[in-house]
């Protein structure tokens, strides 16, 4: 029986079994790379698809408040609903770094599946200067 592969692994790595970048095996890995792919590509980087992606780098230098918080779930929520409307959206939680204030830590919890074969996973990164 051959592998069978979904899509490339995000964040791009160097690949295993001659291919040229690692590539994913599951359909939970390849929501999760498609919707880390979508967080962390800035808008207006990708060709043909300028609207692909977020700005959420500009709340960099804002400050680590609740507006600010709201500002960024609403942005991250905006481009799944277009991107991914597939992906059942959990929670989206903003809340600020426990050893750093000035760190915004952004947490998407989401599911995959339906019913008895429903997998809940999430994803978690920082917005840090």
């Amino acid at each position: 029986m051959s592998d069978k592969y979904i899509n490339i692994k995000y964040p791009f790595q160097d690949g295993s079994n001659g291919f040229f970048v690692e590539l994913n095996q599951t359909t939970k890995e390849a929501v999760k790379s498609d919707l880390l792919h979508l967080l962390l590509t800035n808008k207006g980087t990708r060709y043909y698809l300028p609207d692909f992606g977020t700005n959420l780098r500009r709340y960099i230098f804002q400050p680590n408040d609740a507006p600010t918080h709201n500002e960024i779930i609403s942005e991250i929520q905006v481009a799944i609903d277009t991107y991914l409307p597939g992906l059942r959206i959990v929670d989206i939680a903003v809340t600020v770094d426990s050893f750093d204030e000035n760190i915004a830590v952004v947490n998407v919890k989401f599911s995959v599946g339906q019913g008895v074969f429903e997998e809940t996973d999430f994803v978690e990164f920082s917005l840090s200067q």
